[in-house]
């Protein structure tokens, strides 16, 4: 038990499988726009935060000292009469100060704070569908890759089978030639063509590469065997978050007009203001007395700026334009993806009647190709036509392949067309 726990651990790592919806979940959690949803929740939880605390009262605190060149002073005859009774009053002093608070406390603001808590809301779910479409959008650079790759393992298959073929017919000529029933041009013709059939071996298996490790550096996983999706069938709806990015910029819209409206009405507040200072309220009893003394104010406020009827109507007819432009703009986005998914369609369909006819062409080029080798075993040499038909029927292989890949590749762009 122990031996087969050692054996268990020092065995080397196994090429799991990776499917198609494995790198593309991974493309999206490796691309760096991912970070973004964490930023424009940061960025919306503090907006909220400063919005709540509107409703704060607000506080002000102020200090002055002033010089005047008049004041507040009794009239002459009164003075002169005072005077004349002993009273000596001088009026107030040209110096004057003052340490003061003011407080603000906000009873009514037409639910101008609820609706930019909203307009914040509102903000951050445009932005984090405008990042949505950006993250799908990795959907069709993973679909080219996957594909690619794909395509490149049937590529280096057909070549391997194709360097097979040749290697039998290689070996039969060499035979034949040793022995005198060939001649030495033949043996290297078809010795040459394998050799060729080899380079191209080499460079499809460094296209291989190249794109595997592009797409892992895309994905940030390891891809080593990538699996042959099943054929799908996209259902005719079109999801595709480019509709969500332009509802939500129609609602954001909606957001400012109703910020729009609540602009008008009017506010309504308590405040209190105090100052120690001189002179204060009772400015008769400070003409008397020289001293600072605590002074208060406390009371309801009902203010009303009709200042934004000036820009209302341009201000409305400015959303209305925009919102103009944001339908515009998803009717062209509709009418567009309309025209790419008739024409992956149309492409699917001729896929599929090309398939319909691969197999009869590989059955008859592998007919003409085994005829040739019977040929050559009967001592009918013709190397030229053997490597033809040899490689017609390598070609028929790869154009089933080929077909099979692109159809495959057609059906999940389209399916990536309608984001189902």
């Amino acid at each position: 038990m122990k031996r087969l726990l050692l054996a268990l651990v020092l065995m080397p790592s196994v090429a799991w499988s990776q499917t198609l919806d494995d790198c593309q979940q991974a493309a999206a959690r490796n691309y760096p726009l991912v970070q973004r949803y964490g930023l424009i929740e940061k960025t919306t939880s503090l907006t909220l935060s400063n919005l709540k605390k509107e409703w704060l009262p607000k506080i002000s605190a102020s200090a002055q000292g002033t010089l005047q060149s008049d004041v507040v002073a009794w009239p002459d005859e009164m003075r002169n009469m005072l005077n004349q009774m002993g009273l000596n009053l001088a009026g107030l002093k040209k110096e004057q100060y003052r340490v003061g608070l003011d407080v603000n406390q906000t009873l009514y603001d037409g639910n101008s704070v609820r609706l930019q808590q909203q307009l914040a809301r509102q903000q951050a779910l445009v932005e984090s569908a405008q990042t949505d479409v950006g993250i799908y959008a990795l959907r069709q650079r993973v679909n080219e890759m996957y594909f690619g790759l794909l395509l490149l393992d049937e590529k280096i298959e057909l070549n391997h089978q194709l360097q097979e073929l040749l290697r039998v017919n290689e070996q039969t000529l060499e035979s034949m030639f040793r022995h005198g029933t060939a001649a030495e041009t033949d043996y290297n013709a078809i010795k040459a063509e394998r050799l060729a059939a080899a380079q191209e071996g080499t460079a499809l298996t460094t296209q291989r590469e190249t794109m595997r490790e592009m797409l892992e550096l895309f994905c940030g996983i390891a891809v080593q065997n990538p699996v042959e999706p099943a054929p799908i069938a996209p259902i005719m709806e079109n999801k595709r978050p480019e509709l969500k990015a332009f509802d939500s910029e129609l609602q954001l819209l909606d957001a400012q007009e109703k910020l729009l409206h609540a602009n008008l009405l009017p506010r309504v507040g308590l405040f209190a203001s105090g100052y120690y200072g001189y002179p204060g309220y009772n400015m008769f009893k400070d003409m008397v007395r020289h001293r600072m003394s605590l002074n208060a104010t406390i009371g309801l406020r009902i203010t009303w700026n009709i200042g934004s009827l000036y820009t209302r109507k341009n201000d409305l007819a400015k959303i209305a334009t925009q919102r103009a432009m944001t339908e515009n703009r998803r009717d062209i986005f509709l009418f567009d993806n309309r025209l790419k998914q008739t024409q992956e369609q149309r492409r699917v369909a001729q896929y599929r009647r090309l398939m319909a006819d691969d197999d009869d062409i590989i059955r008859l080029r592998s007919a003409i190709r085994k005829s040739a080798e019977s040929k050559l075993a009967h001592g009918i040499i013709d190397t030229h036509d053997l490597v033809r038909d040899i490689f017609n029927e390598n070609a028929a292989y790869l154009q089933r392949s080929m077909h099979k890949i692109e159809m495959l590749k057609e059906l999940y762009d389209l399916q990536y067309t309608l984001n189902q």
